[in-house]
């Protein structure tokens, strides 16, 4: 849903845009001298533009210019869109970007005017809907099978414990698991995590450190002798259901690593150092991953 919708918004402005330049370019062939804008009296502004002599006497240039940069371009977005191919995503982005340099050139050589204000707006929501797109995109694309892992359950003296609202966690859970052919559990909870109200709700428990309540778990913890903790990093704190469980289980784990995920350029000791004061135990192994997209960035291993 949340892709449909800013695909759509996405769409319209491109389609916008688009329709735009290719009238106010239309406009400008048809006549050159720009009365037909209303457009006549900012001509002489263009004089500080290089190559000015030859180009900017009047709006023919400008007009064709206007075409391919911000008319033709917007609407091979929209075509792409509609057939629902990434690439239209990003050029969406691209040309929001152009949108916002032709703008600013504007903003250069034209006293402060509404209209293009207005559009270097346009600019910017088409190049943050289209990176909001892009993300959505990637997210429903993200492809996980637990049947690409036959080795899980092998080994019964090590669990891999993980929290996953994305799926991105859950793949690496589920590697590790398959690498040391070791049980897995999966921390669930009735609070809202899921699509965009479960984003800002999750970011509430996180920024405010709350324990998130979650289901028994279908393990026995004292059985093991070694648990492997898998969380996302919420608003660079521990995961509030990851949290919840190192409460509940404190006197039961007897030996524990951690896999923390996350999308930034840290290794987030601190929050390690927090989970093994709430378990009361120090752990032997950190991984910290740094994962976009569903796509693993970096890892960095602290035995």
């Amino acid at each position: 849903m949340r892709y449909k919708i800013s695909k759509y918004i996405l769409t319209f402005l491109c389609l916008f845009i688009g329709i735009g330049a290719i009238y106010g370019s239309i406009c400008m062939l048809l006549d050159p001298t720009g009365k037909l804008l209303q457009m006549d009296s900012m001509l002489p502004y263009f004089q500080v533009l290089p190559l000015s002599k030859y180009l900017f006497q009047d709006y023919t240039f400008s007009g064709i210019a206007l075409l391919i940069v911000n008319g033709i371009t917007n609407f091979i977005a929209v075509y792409f869109l509609v057939k629902n191919e990434e690439r239209g995503i990003k050029l969406g982005m691209i040309f929001g970007i152009t949108l916002m340099l032709w703008i600013c050139i504007q903003f250069v050589i034209f006293p402060f005017n509404f209209l293009s204000t207005i559009f270097f707006i346009f600019g910017l929501l088409q190049l943050i809907m289209g990176y909001a797109t892009y993300v959505f995109y990637q997210q429903i694309h993200f492809e996980f099978s637990e049947n690409d892992y036959p080795d899980i359950d092998k080994d019964s003296n090590c669990l891999v414990v993980y929290f996953s609202r994305m799926g991105y966690t859950k793949k690496i859970a589920y590697q590790k698991a398959s690498e040391l052919k070791a049980d897995i559990v999966e921390i669930k909870t009735k609070e809202r995590t899921a699509n965009t109200v479960g984003f800002w709700w999750c970011g509430r428990f996180g920024m405010h450190h709350w324990p998130m309540p979650i289901d028994s778990l279908n393990k026995n913890i004292k059985e093991y002798s070694k648990i492997i903790i898998v969380s996302p990093i919420w608003v660079f704190s521990i995961a509030a259901p990851i949290r919840e469980f190192c409460i509940r289980y404190q006197d039961d784990i007897k030996c524990v690593e951690y896999i923390l995920t996350h999308h930034m350029k840290s290794d987030f000791i601190n929050v390690a150092n927090e989970m093994d004061q709430l378990l009361n135990i120090k752990r032997k192994k950190l991984t910290s991953i740094c994962i976009r997209l569903g796509k693993v960035k970096s890892k960095h291993l602290f035995e």
